[in-house]
């Protein structure tokens, strides 16, 4: 079970690589498939026969407490030290690898599969996906001939910096290319782990309103990039852009925010000048 946020995996991570021109099947095995741990910690029983006092609980709640920080930073400081392997690792190849960020239904492996056509290997883009379970969003990214290698985590709601180690090892990506990590949907986890990337991207949908910096202050303080997403829905929604800016500046003085629609290439051109900056820097 991981401290810093109770998810815990069952069956261990599963690395796929889907090369262009691979098998597509669902479900389908593939000889890079392989299952490891991933650094997460394990919960203790504690098996005591004195009463439940209240000062007695208090000692023992104390107790427990300190244990379960001293894991958390702990397991931190193992990712830690993983992601600055990862990210010298990338840095001698001139790799920009960016994790990618949001809640579930955000439109960031629909905005994936556009930059990925639009740019059309200028620079050369190389995609790990994360997911629970399941393939599909890998052989979407596929289909636009990128090559592609699926992380699942199983019950685990985060990648970490050691599941991006072996994901890169078995993506074996260009040198001088972007590395899109597409993280594990969710806004609290990911925002925990470095994972040695070079930027942060958090996707925001117009349709999740406009309190979420309120909600989940870790990812948008995490970010350099927000992008809000879904813009050619705003006329049907109760969406106040300037709040939501307002919201996120407040915690993110010095982040970048960029209007955009995956499906319709609104602002995009604007997103894409922002990646080829930092893959230039």
């Amino acid at each position: 079970m991981c401290a810093t946020c109770g998810c815990s995996d069952d069956t261990g991570t599963r690395i796929t690589a889907l090369p262009v021109g691979g098998p597509a099947d669902e479900g389908s095995a593939s000889p890079e498939d392989h299952g490891h741990g991933h650094g997460h910690g394990h919960g203790h029983e504690h098996d005591h026969g004195h009463s439940h006092e209240h000062d007695h609980a208090h000692e023992v709640g104390g107790d427990e407490h300190a244990h379960t920080v001293l894991l958390e930073q702990r397991i931190l400081a193992k990712n830690d030290k993983l992601a600055e392997e990862n990210r010298a690792w990338l840095g001698e190849r001139a790799i920009l690898a960016v994790n990618l960020m949001s809640s579930p239904g955000s439109g960031k492996t629909t905005l994936l599969e556009r930059t990925v056509t639009d740019l059309n290997g200028e620079p050369p883009v190389a995609v790990i996906e994360g997911d629970q379970e399941g393939h599909l969003d890998a052989r979407r990214i596929r289909r636009m001939g990128c090559e592609v290698v699926q992380i699942n985590t199983g019950s685990g709601c985060h990648l970490d910096a050691e599941m991006l180690r072996d994901g890169l090892a078995a993506l074996g990506p260009r040198q001088q290319s972007v590395v899109v990590v597409e993280n594990v949907g969710n806004l609290v986890c990911p925002a925990l782990f470095d994972l040695g990337e070079g930027a942060r991207v958090v996707v925001m949908s117009v349709t999740e309103g406009a309190d979420k910096p309120t909600k989940y202050p870790h990812m948008f303080r995490a970010a350099d990039l927000v992008l809000l997403n879904k813009m050619d829905l705003l006329p049907y929604l109760d969406f106040d852009v300037d709040h939501f800016t307002a919201l996120t500046r407040r915690l993110n003085p010095e982040v970048t925010i960029q209007q955009v629609s995956a499906t319709r290439g609104d602002g995009m051109p604007e997103f894409y000048a922002w990646l080829g900056a930092r893959v230039s820097a």
